[in-house]
């Protein structure tokens, strides 16, 4: 037989030599694995040392002659230690209740001695196929069983025990269950579309669609082709015909983040999906029913944009039906601690530096900081140290930022690249210390080998 079509790991148990010699020599010409043992006590021995997908086990042993209740015992041992194995049982008694007992137990089959070879090939065949189901199966288990789990943690990307955040929490379980439209309010970097996500899963509409938009990152004139879609030839670039995202939405939520930077001009159309339930793609006159619940998010105060004309009062209203404001983290201090394990447990596993801890120095000066890019910024700045970092103990210096009062924007974050961050903070350091290596390097938190070898890199 062509070696590429063996399939199967098997384990031949039975106190008899030439019964196992006769089956080795037999199944190994079409298995992959074939292991054989004469006495029965060292089966759990086996199945901890190897893999096997089927178990080929004598019911009766010298112990016990003609009974079968050594197999039985055997093969309820088997199965405890794992249910994803099939097991033949063989007897030279053809006794159909034996047989009957063996399935109901958990058997996958029952052969009989002097066997038949196509017989046997049959079997084994057979019980190969179930082992992989069943190992299937048990995969598919698992996975449901994690994502149950992390579906019944009710928060369990959003971290936080503030009473800032409990407040939070206590608005998405009061709104969640109704088709209310939510506002999420909020900075840059504080989990707006966490808190969408959040609203979507504890709804009624948690196994259908949560589709996402950008607003902030379209190209104003692809609104309304995002939107509502369009029909083939609508307009020049128009190929094919595509859906909007408020239909590919339907029956689901959709979340518009960034709602401030809806064009003054599309936001009646918006508004008109919202009163009908209804909406017409580009190029067509056909209305198509749609039936979404609608998060929005945005960094801006609406309200202004209201004053200054430059979003609708009436939209404004209709996509505030309830407002979650999400606080900053310089508002949420004692947050800081958890969310930098969280960040510190996910990179450090991501890195491969899994004895990498954070110093109580290190987290002070985390805690002392303003955090103008607030939970966005603490992660990227742990990812970075812990990227960056030559010690087992992250300390202060590893992380690039600043005093932590209000001189926390002299260092343009956001515009620079990493080296170039790195070293302005030690200049800075330097230029502060006078050019004393020792207290530039105990104020970046560094040893002063370490301080050398950054100055070195960047020819300080």
């Amino acid at each position: 037989m062509n070696k590429q079509l063996k399939m199967g790991r098997v384990l031949v148990v039975d106190d008899d030599k030439d019964v196992l010699h006769a089956a080795q020599l037999f199944l190994k010409q079409h298995v992959q694995k074939v292991h054989v043992e004469s006495n029965p006590k060292e089966i759990p021995k086996q199945l901890q040392e190897n893999d096997y997908d089927v178990v080929l086990l004598d019911m009766n042993f010298h112990d016990d002659v003609s009974s079968g209740e050594e197999g039985f015992y055997w093969l309820d041992k088997i199965l405890e230690i794992d249910s994803s194995l099939a097991v033949v049982l063989i007897t030279a008694y053809g006794d159909i209740e034996k047989a009957v007992k063996a399935v109901k137990k958990g058997a996958s089959d029952f052969v009989l001695k002097p066997w038949q070879n196509e017989k046997l090939l049959a079997t084994v065949h057979s019980a190969v196929n179930l082992s992989t189901s069943k190992r299937e199966v048990q995969q598919l288990k698992s996975k449901y069983d994690t994502l149950r789990s992390d579906l019944e943690q009710p928060y369990q990307n959003i971290i936080g025990t503030s009473p800032a955040m409990q407040k939070v929490f206590h608005t998405i379980e009061k709104v969640a269950k109704t088709d209310a439209n939510v506002l999420i309010t909020g900075e840059n970097g504080t989990g707006k579309e966490l808190v969408a996500r959040a609203v979507h899963r504890r709804s009624n509409r948690n196994e259908n669609t949560f589709i996402t938009v950008d607003m902030g990152a379209l190209h104003e004139n692809l609104f309304e082709s995002e939107l509502f879609g369009h029909e083939k030839g609508a307009f020049t670039d128009a190929r094919e015909s595509r859906v909007g995202r408020f239909e590919i939405a339907n029956g689901g939520t959709l979340f518009l983040d960034e709602i401030g930077n809806l064009p003054l001009h599309l936001q009646p159309k918006l508004l008109s999906a919202l009163q009908t339930h209804k909406i017409v793609r580009i190029g067509s006159n056909k209305p198509i029913e749609i039936d979404i619940r609608l998060i929005c998010a945005t960094n801006e105060s609406l309200k202004e944009k209201v004053a200054n004309n430059t979003f609708r009062q009436d939209l404004l209203y209709r996509i505030n039906t309830i407002e979650i404001h999400l606080p900053p983290l310089r508002e949420r201090n004692e947050d800081i601690d958890l969310l930098a394990d969280h960040f510190l447990q996910q990179y450090k596993k991501k890195y491969k530096k899994e004895d990498l801890k954070l110093s109580d120095k290190a987290l002070a000066h985390l805690k002392s900081y303003h955090w103008p890019g607030n939970i966005r910024e603490l992660e990227h700045a742990v990812e970075r140290a812990v990227i960056l970092s030559d010690e087992s103990v992250l300390s202060p210096g590893d992380f690039l930022l600043t005093s932590g009062t209000g001189a926390s924007h002299e260092i343009p974050v956001d515009d620079l690249n990493l080296e170039e961050i790195e070293k302005t903070v030690i200049q800075k350091a330097l230029e502060k210390h006078q050019g004393n290596i020792s207290r530039a390097a105990d104020d970046l938190g560094l040893t002063r080998t370490s301080l050398y070898r950054r100055m070195e890199k960047y020819e300080l």
